[in-house]
């Protein structure tokens, strides 16, 4: 199981794009953060912005292709988009994820 973090512009897009990823199967699950201050350097200037953090509960195996599916349909021209392996878990938790991204090779 992996952690996958994704900051992105509002709550619109990323319910947009956590339910078609819900939808393919590349996810089990999604917490959003629905506003973030994040200060950063762009360009050469120092910013501040309001933004939505995501954490998408998936398998190593989908990371490829959720990072794909993010960078094409979110509207930052380089999104954060971060793996994140987790050393241990619940196992009944493993299993439900596991579960709902399997079911997606069934369908």
């Amino acid at each position: 199981m992996i952690y996958v973090f994704w900051t992105c512009r509002d709550k619109d897009e990323a319910k947009r794009i956590v339910r078609e990823l819900l939808d393919q199967r590349l996810i089990a699950c999604a917490s959003i953060f629905p506003e973030i201050e994040s200060i950063y350097r762009w360009e050469g200037k120092v910013e501040e912005s309001r933004e939505v953090k995501v954490i998408l509960k998936t398998l190593q195996k989908c990371f490829a292709a959720v990072q794909e599916y993010i960078q094409s349909h979110c509207s930052y021209e380089v999104p954060e988009i971060l793996q994140v392996d987790v050393e241990q878990e619940n196992p009944a938790y493993l299993a439900w994820v596991a579960h709902e991204i399997s079911s997606h090779s069934e369908d």
